[in-house]
């Protein structure tokens, strides 16, 4: 899919827009998507988040294959891992409903054009107002507290509720991203089931769902059938359900070499057993996934420029003109972006710690080995497309970076930087008589 000229770029009534020949990341070489990476970062100006719409589409219908022996299948994508609403609209034309954890999020995915239907609404530690109104706007409930589900099911007996148990099981990369183990805040427990079955048959509940994520980054599969059986048997307690929501955690590989969730071993048994427990239950339930990173992640590249490269005596440091204010999950999470210099393919390889520009340690990356790089040059972190942008902050009242999304040919500006004015716009600006008293 080479092509020598990538780019048009239009009139300056368009500006926001360019055209290129061909948009498919995903099956390019990588020193041609380099090339494309590094003309985007030029022309927009950086920092900046590019979205590849091709990857994303690829990782959506892997799952529709993997899983097409399924009769009802759907893929609600997880909001929180990047909430532009283009990116939402791009999902929603794919086929996917909407994982959401917050009222705003639910009325992202209105906006985006979603049905009130195909959005299903699983907070932590909200109050009952909240669920209230995203009650009013008609999306599915999915509720985790005992003492929530007693309060709503006294107040809204007709509502349907999902229940999002905690199968007690650990899975995920690391402690913060599971999230169904034994002293996780999210979920019922398996062993309230007892507890929860009485708040049902008091309040005469209208349950049509049971829910469980067990985490982020889940690579063994065993692990995850594990939980689904916990799921089932819980199901089995429930005689009116529409559908069974697995969650997600797909680990997806971060970089050469890397494992990742084997998604069609996975699809076959799965589909297997849940068509098993479709003809015992009596009817047929739909299969429900919430990926957020398996979708995106890898369609999200972050490129940035080089300020300047600091020896010191023991460490070469690359200063970018980002932070953690911009990218925090190496500093939060420790997760692993792959860094390469866009301006510097085929040069000599030397060591370098990456690190930013805010007042306190942010180092994305120590001793990477990575082509020779010199003041000015761009470098690209990949896997940068799933809680990357959606963490971002105005830490050090440095402005939010911009978002390009490539899609059918053209590039467009999804999010422009902010100005000085957006950092204010929200204050209140008392008079001094007031200050000084």
């Amino acid at each position: 899919t080479a092509t020598t000229e990538i780019y048009t770029k239009p009139s300056s009534a368009a500006s926001d827009v360019y055209k290129r020949q061909d948009v498919n990341f995903g099956f390019q070489s990588s020193k041609m998507r380099n090339q494309q990476l590094l003309k985007i970062a030029k022309d927009f100006g950086g920092p900046v988040y590019i979205y590849d719409s091709e990857k994303i589409k690829t990782q959506y219908r892997k799952l529709e294959i993997a899983f097409r022996s399924v009769k009802n299948l759907s893929i609600n994508y997880a909001a929180k891992a990047l909430s532009n609403v283009n990116i939402l609209k791009y999902l929603n034309n794919l086929g996917a409903g909407l994982d959401t954890v917050s009222f705003q999020e639910v009325e992202l995915g209105l906006k985006a054009g979603f049905d009130p239907k195909d959005i299903i609404f699983t907070p932590n530690g909200v109050s009952i107002d909240e669920i209230e109104k995203v009650v009013s706007y008609g999306a599915q409930i999915n509720i985790d507290n005992l003492a929530m589900l007693e309060q709503f099911g006294n107040k809204h007996p007709s509502v349907p509720v999902c229940i999002r148990i905690n199968p007690h099981v650990m899975a995920g990369g690391n402690n913060n991203i599971s999230v169904g183990h034994i002293d996780s805040k999210f979920g019922i427990s398996i062993h309230q089931i007892p507890h929860l079955l009485r708040i049902v048959e008091n309040t005469k509940m209208n349950i049509n769902g049971i829910h469980m994520h067990t985490g982020s980054d889940i690579l063994d599969i065993e692990v995850f059938l594990h939980a689904s059986e916990i799921l089932f048997n819980t199901a089995r307690k429930f005689k009116r359900l529409s559908f069974i929501d697995f969650g997600s955690g797909f680990k997806v590989p971060y970089k050469k070499g890397d494992i990742e969730t084997n998604i069609d071993e996975l699809g076959e048994k799965l589909s297997v057993r849940f068509n098993e427990f479709c003809r015992d239950y009596g009817r047929e339930l739909t299969l429900v996934f919430e990926p957020g990173k398996y979708l995106v992640s890898e369609a999200g590249y972050f490129v940035s420029k080089v300020n300047s490269v600091k020896q010191t005596t023991s460490t070469v440091f690359a200063q970018i003109e980002s932070g953690f204010n911009h990218l925090m999950r190496p500093m939060f999470y420790g997760s692993y972006h792959e860094i390469e210099n866009l301006s510097n393919l085929s040069g000599e390889e030397r060591f370098y710690s990456v690190v930013g520009y805010i007042c306190e340690t942010d180092t994305f990356g120590s001793n990477r080995k990575i082509r020779e790089i010199k003041e000015g040059d761009y470098l690209v972190f990949k896997n940068a497309g799933a809680y990357c942008f959606s963490m971002s902050s105005n830490y050090n009242s440095r402005f939010k970076p911009k978002e390009v999304f490539w899609i059918g040919g053209e590039g467009h500006l999804i999010r422009r930087e902010e100005k000085f004015d957006d950092l204010i716009r929200n204050q209140v600006d008392l008079s001094n008589e007031v200050l000084k008293s």
